[in-house]
């Protein structure tokens, strides 16, 4: 998705969204956008820098969830030469990249904790040095995050530190689902109609039916899940398969909304609706809050929290990652707990 997308985010939904990033584009504040995948938040990122000072300065991303830690810190603070093994040269890293301009960290909730603590030392002073390099460098960076995770949930796991996520929350901006903002898909159909036909010498068309189905339908992959549907029907030269495919998930019928999934839209009034999954997913939302409730009780202390649900560890540990409320634990992490309970 490219920035000009942010012209055709005009729902009521985005519109207080546009009127916040006008006010805070002209400063140096971070920001935190929050949001499910494929919400366009990389496009309001791009649209906080081209509107900002820094705009004829670099705009460049990382992606936190792509790398692992060692190379992620790398990329982030660059490395000397010999720092570690592979490190045949110097290499400035993404906040020397990108000085006096705009850092977009994407996926912010899968940095590591040990890099989260650099990151928040960067942010406090200015500076850093690179990996296997003593050298401190200044740094002028616009800092914005992005996330689809609940970090106030992975800061009671203690897998987000408290005092990076409240210097990254000065300016919060939540990015409601496509769902939510159907008025805009007729616009973004268009934009991206165009585009593909352009970029692959076609003329195909969506037909009006198709349209219709494109607006009914509840996009869990939001735009960027319409965008693929674009492009697929303007390489296969016609809309039929995928017109096809999207009515048949809309008459699979609703879907009971669980914790980190996107909601279901609304079904046509014929569609089959299956007590029996219902009834299932109900039970395990009421799982998960019961769960939650304890947890939060013994203050995360899961061997204690088992015992009081009288279920053993490990099954604690399963029906935790199961239900999204966190990331399983390392072994020693689990030994030291059961020690500390």
């Amino acid at each position: 998705m490219i920035e000009p997308l942010m012209a055709l985010c005009t729902s009521s939904k985005m519109q207080p969204i546009r009127d916040l990033i006008s006010k805070v584009a002209s400063t140096n504040t971070t920001v935190l956008l929050r949001g499910e995948s494929g919400t366009g938040k990389e496009v309001l990122a791009r649209a906080i820098h081209k509107a900002s000072p820094r705009a004829g300065k670099q705009f460049l991303k990382v992606n936190c969830a792509a790398l692992p830690g060692e190379l992620l810190e790398s990329e982030l603070f660059g490395h000397e030469k010999g720092a570690f093994t592979g490190a045949y040269r110097q290499k400035p890293g993404k906040f020397e990249a990108a000085h006096q301009g705009t850092l977009l960290l994407d996926e912010i909730g899968e940095m590591p904790l040990r890099l989260q603590a650099k990151l928040l030392h960067v942010l406090q002073d200015g500076e850093f040095s690179r990996v296997g390099g003593e050298k401190i460098i200044d740094t002028d960076v616009r800092l914005i995050a992005a996330t689809n995770r609940d970090l106030e949930a992975s800061m009671r796991a203690h897998q987000f530190r408290e005092d990076l996520y409240y210097r990254l929350n000065v300016i919060e901006v939540r990015i409601p689902p496509l769902r939510e903002r159907r008025e805009e898909i007729p616009g973004l159909v268009d934009f991206f109609l165009k585009k593909f036909n352009v970029q692959y010498g076609r003329a195909v068309d969506i037909p009006p039916d198709t349209m219709r189905v494109f607006v009914d339908y509840h996009w869990p992959g939001n735009i960027r899940e319409l965008e693929n549907g674009v492009k697929r029907v303007v390489v296969l030269g016609t809309a039929r398969p995928v017109h096809t495919e999207i009515l048949g998930n809309i008459s699979r019928g609703p879907r009971v909304s669980v914790p980190g999934a996107p909601a279901a839209a609304v079904a046509s009034p014929d569609a089959p609706i299956s007590l029996k999954e219902i009834a299932r997913q109900a039970a395990r939302e009421a799982e998960r809050v019961a769960i939650k409730e304890v947890l939060d009780r013994v203050h995360w202390n899961r061997a204690k929290a088992a015992r009081l649900l009288q279920i053993s560890y490990k099954a604690l540990l399963y029906k935790i990652v199961q239900c999204g409320l966190v990331v399983q634990d390392t072994e020693p992490e689990k030994q030291r707990e059961v020690i500390a309970s």
